[in-house]
């Protein structure tokens, strides 16, 4: 594998740790069985998308994906999870009838063509690394990835609202006993992990571009990273993404007619050995 196929696998996985951290907060800290969180990806990128155009600002392309996404969050967890709760075939049912309306909404909104989310004028072109030439956006989307790495690392590991979110999910009816609101500070996860699925939705239509099919697609890999690296854990999905971004950009390289058994053919194997994950627990 060359640099340049190398650096993409890692900008790659980049992007699947911002999505899959969002999945994991919700299906491996909250227990919630959310199928529409690739919908949410596509149609937080179509927001972005509009935004960034309308006002010529990436920056708020990303607030605006961030804020809508997190919004229609509140909605489906307030409004439809809530009636649900313990209950994963339901939720799984529920969340993929989510998606399908979304999906929908979004083709009545933007219609099936395939949007590219314009990037700043400072992140295009490209500079050299170690003598091969790559583009700037893409080394952009991979320090995103380790800044939102360290900031939920710090979250989960070195506040009091993680201790919360730790414990919430270890013994929700105890934390709720000693005076906390368990229920709102998982309704805060939820709506953070939704929005982390927004802005992937932007980043990741910056340069994999925005189409009627591309929530299926994210939803698909963000699965693979979690059930690889262990479902809750935060490092698991680090590793999970590193392992899914760089096999499928070298399934893609060789073997392009086995790219999507490149992945979950080795995924399979792990399972038969470790059923949990490279870092799941029992619980």
């Amino acid at each position: 594998m060359s640099l340049f196929q190398l650096l993409n696998g890692l900008t790659f996985a980049a992007l699947l740790f911002v999505v899959a951290s969002g999945f994991t907060l919700i299906f491996g800290l909250l227990r919630i069985v959310n199928l529409a969180h690739g919908a949410l990806y596509l149609f937080g990128g179509y927001i972005g998308y509009s935004v960034a155009v309308k006002t010529g600002s990436f920056v708020l392309g990303g607030i605006g994906a961030m804020a809508a996404i997190a919004a229609i969050g509140f909605v489906l967890d307030q409004g439809l999870l809530r009636f649900v709760r313990g209950n994963e075939l339901r939720q799984v049912l529920l969340t993929l009838g989510v998606a399908f309306f979304l999906n929908d909404l979004a083709l009545v909104i933007w219609g099936g063509d395939s949007f590219t989310v314009p990037i700043p004028e400072m992140l295009r072109g490209g500079t050299r690394v170690f003598g091969t030439f790559y583009p700037i956006y893409r080394l952009f989307v991979l320090g995103m990835g380790i800044f939102v790495f360290i900031g939920l690392w710090v979250l989960l590991n070195h506040t009091r609202l993680g201790a919360l979110i730790r414990a919430g999910v270890d013994d929700a009816e105890m934390v709720e006993a000693s005076g906390v609101n368990i229920r709102r500070v998982f309704l805060f996860t939820f709506l953070f992990g939704s929005a982390l699925a927004g802005l992937g939705g932007l980043m990741g239509g910056a340069f994999l571009s925005l189409y009627p099919s591309a929530d299926a697609e994210i939803l698909t890999f963000s699965l693979a990273v979690v059930i690889i690296g262990g479902r809750g854990s935060l490092v698991g999905v680090g590793v999970g993404s590193l392992l899914v971004g760089l096999l499928n950009t070298l399934g893609q390289v060789m073997f392009p007619e086995l790219a999507y058994f490149v992945i979950f053919g080795p995924m399979a194997v792990l399972l038969a050995f470790r059923p949990l994950g490279l870092f799941g627990r029992a619980t």
